[in-house]
C-alpha cells in the first residue's frame, strides 16, 4: 500500500478492516510501513534477515519492544 495515494490507501485499509470484522478473517499482512501495521494489525512479528526476532500483540511490541532491532526500527519510523 505504500505506493498508493494516501486517500486510496486509507480506503483499502478501511475495506480490509470491515471485511475482517464482518467475516472474522485473519490476514498475514507484510509491510515495512509501521504506521499501517500499527493501524491494521492485532499481532505483529518482526523479522531480521529472515529470522523472527520479536512477536506479540501489536500494542505491546510498539510500546515496549524487547529486541534491539525492533527498537531501532521504531526509532527510525
Amino acid at each position: 500500500t505504500s505506493s498508493l495515494d494516501k486517500t486510496v490507501q486509507a480506503q483499502i485499509l478501511n475495506l480490509l478492516k470491515a471485511l475482517q470484522r464482518k467475516h472474522q478473517l485473519a490476514y498475514i499482512f507484510i509491510s515495512h510501513d509501521l504506521g499501517v501495521v500499527r493501524a491494521l494489525c492485532h499481532q505483529v512479528m518482526v523479522l531480521r534477515q529472515g529470522e523472527v526476532v520479536e512477536q506479540g500483540e501489536c500494542k505491546s511490541v510498539f510500546s515496549a519492544p524487547r529486541h534491539e532491532y525492533t527498537r531501532q526500527l521504531l526509532a527510525l519510523s
